[in-house]
Parts: C-alpha cells; sequence; structure tokens
C-alpha cells in the first residue's frame, strides 16, 4: 500500500452530488496510509459534489489491471484555512508540477480513507486484500 500510494502522483478520485455521479483526475500527497491531500477547482463539479455529498470513492492506478493498484470509499473534507497552506505545500512537495494549479481558484480537500482494498495480481493478491483504516465517527 504505501508504495503504490508514493509511486503515484495523481488518482482516480469520484464523486456524486445532485448532478449525478463523476470521475475526475487529481494529484494529492499522502500524509500516513490512511490521508490523502489535494485541491479541487473552486467552480468545478467534483468540489460541488463533495460539498452535498463528503462520500468519494478513489483509484491509485496506472489504469492497468496488472499493475498493483489500491481502492477506497474516504470522507472528503474541505479544510479551514489555517490548514490550506499546508495542503498546497504538501501536494508542491510531492507533485512539483502541480504549482501553478495553486495560483488558479482552488480549494484544499484532505480525504481519510475508511479502508483500502490492495489488489497485485503478479504478487497474488486477487481478489484484492482489505486493509482496514482508524475507526471513522
Amino acid at each position: 500500500m504505501r508504495n503504490t500510494l508514493s509511486a503515484h502522483k495523481s488518482l482516480f478520485l469520484a464523486t456524486s452530488g445532485s448532478t449525478g455521479p463523476w470521475v475526475g483526475g487529481v494529484y494529492f500527497a499522502e500524509t500516513g496510509e490512511f490521508t490523502l491531500n489535494l485541491v479541487l477547482e473552486d467552480r468545478g463539479r467534483t468540489l460541488a459534489a463533495i460539498r452535498e455529498n463528503p462520500v468519494v470513492s478513489v483509484v491509485v492506478s496506472t489504469g492497468s489491471p496488472m499493475q498493483p493498484f489500491l481502492q477506497a470509499q474516504a470522507l472528503a473534507e474541505v479544510v479551514g484555512a489555517e490548514e490550506d497552506a499546508r495542503v498546497r505545500e504538501l501536494l508542491v512537495a510531492k507533485v512539483p508540477e502541480a504549482a501553478p494549479f495553486l495560483s488558479q481558484p482552488v480549494t484544499a480537500v484532505r480525504l481519510t480513507v475508511r479502508k483500502w482494498r490492495a489488489t497485485d495480481i503478479a504478487n497474488g493478491l486477487l481478489p484484492g486484500v482489505e486493509l482496514p483504516g482508524p475507526r471513522l465517527p
């Protein structure tokens, strides 16, 4: 799980709001195995959906089922002004090419993963293995 998270700069984020389900790709930086930090466009469909329904799904993958990949459900939280700078700092440290996005109207978001499902066909993890996260309220 740690290797897959650190090897990827982006993930697929699925949301569902009043306009229906939506999937987009976003850069992310992890702080621990169950916390992901990212920024989203202020006027984008993804952020609007999160504001309506903070339950999201993520896939960390190259897109090939033969490469190790992670899937999870998470709770999304728009971070306050005091944490915004930290999320941006973490993101640029991991993904320097994300810096231009930070000059645009974006909002920092933190995802708390409930549990990961790790799949690695080449190493015998099929079906995938569930890796529980911290208990959430």
